[in-house]
């Protein structure tokens, strides 16, 4: 290892995954605790956009995403009662050329294996979990519940929603819970392509709720992500199990491909939970600690950008730590200019991703289908869900910016 760093990474998740494969590369010394007692198959898919692919690309794994993931044609809008189009954006003939990578689905446990096939297991701790942080002169003190410490020049969250560290840094204040709930279940296709499931990602847009569906696995599984607007407060558990019935019940009268799917899935493995974020930060770091993802910045899954945006946390934290070396302090001011605006940004605009899809007037509902008619009479690439400059972005020339803010 060559700057002379040590790097304490709390939790292995995408985003610690990440940040410790960025700082492997990077060279630079790091530990990765992770709560859990083994890494497993946890989640469903989770949709690789551009900016996302770009990462991957840069930390050598492009190669293994094109042979997990599936590459959908289009993103195409649906009314969620009458199945009525109401976009229809190319992804899979001009995502290159326009954002400069490909748009892929992926199910969240083979991005993992991948993103942690390379780590040593000697920086590797895994069933230890963090109960605080606090600050040692030039260093950071990570505290764990067995009674262990880990001292390290920097500390970093990547340890979700319920974060230790973000609690450490800046106070135990609970995340707000948004009044949507959300279904996750897989659908597993014999015969690909599904008659009723085309190889898009289809976004059906309906009253009070709406329904994402997507190809994973090569085509080898759909994946449903269903939200539903609920007044009663639902854990934010990514294993809180729930039932065929109660996802049929919560689209009763969406439109019969949708039906379809939903009486197709492994009722063993439907599960439920609330839908959690916060409002955006000014900072994260204090002293020699900082975090990331949704540690930092839970958003909304409308923009599918959570576990993106932590990946990109992860690559600008560890590129600024190579960029500035043993300044620790000057790094982590990097990190945060590169980050809090975009991450604030996709907060907000997941927020409002939400109101959109989930309009029930009819004149709100014409109006929005007017309009998205409009943008894709003007520009038949356009992004249907307005994103372009969530996947425009790359996260791998930060270091060109870096180097431009030291010569100002």
């Amino acid at each position: 290892m060559s700057n002379g760093l040590r790097i304490g990474i709390i939790g292995g998740g995408i985003g610690g995954a990440t940040l410790a494969r960025s700082l492997e590369r990077q060279g630079i010394d790091y530990h990765l605790f992770e709560r859990a007692s083994a890494f497993g198959d946890v989640g469903a898919g989770v949709q690789m956009t551009p900016n996302a692919v770009k990462v991957l690309r840069a930390l050598g794994l492009e190669g293994a995403l094109e042979a997990s993931g599936f590459l959908p044609e289009a993103m195409v809008g649906r009314n969620g009662l009458s199945g009525a189009e109401l976009f229809r954006t190319p992804l899979k003939a001009s995502c290159q050329a326009l954002f400069g990578a490909p748009f892929y689905h992926v199910h969240r446990a083979d991005l993992h294996a991948f993103l942690i096939q390379d780590i040593p297991a000697s920086r590797t701790t895994l069933g230890s979990q963090c109960v605080g942080v606090r600050e040692a002169g030039s260093s950071a003190i990570a505290l764990f519940a067995d009674g262990s410490s880990f001292e390290a020049d920097l500390i970093v969250g990547a340890d979700g929603v319920r974060s230790a560290v973000r609690a450490a840094l800046w106070g135990d204040e609970p995340a707000t819970y948004t009044g949507h709930m959300c279904w996750r279940a897989l659908v597993p296709v014999e015969h690909h392509p599904l008659p009723f499931v085309g190889p898009d990602a289809a976004f059906w847009l309906g009253p009070r709720g709406h329904v994402v569906t997507y190809y994973v696995k090569g085509g080898a599984m759909v994946n449903i992500v269903a939200v539903s607007e609920s007044p009663s407060w639902v854990e934010e558990s990514w294993t809180i199990k729930s039932s065929r019935a109660a996802l049929l019940a919560g689209f009763s009268g969406w439109h019969e491909d949708l039906v379809r799917l939903f009486e197709r899935t492994d009722a063993a493995e439907i599960y439920e939970w609330g839908l959690f974020d916060r409002e955006p930060m000014a900072a994260w770091s204090r002293g020699h600690a900082t975090i990331l993802g949704d540690a930092a910045h839970p958003m909304l899954p409308f923009l599918s950008q959570g576990a993106a945006m932590a990946m990109e946390d992860a690559y600008v934290l560890a590129r600024a730590l190579a960029h500035y070396s043993t300044d620790v302090q000057a790094a982590l001011a990097a990190y945060e200019g590169e980050r809090l605006a975009r991450t604030a940004r996709a907060q907000q605009e997941a927020r409002e991703r939400g109101r959109t899809y989930h309009m029930a007037s009819a004149a709100e509902l014409e109006a929005r289908d007017r309009a998205f008619k409009a943008a894709e009479a003007a520009n038949p690439n356009a992004v249907g869900i307005k994103a372009e400059w969530v996947y425009q972005y790359d996260a791998t020339s930060c270091a060109e910016r870096f180097a431009g803010k030291c010569a100002a």
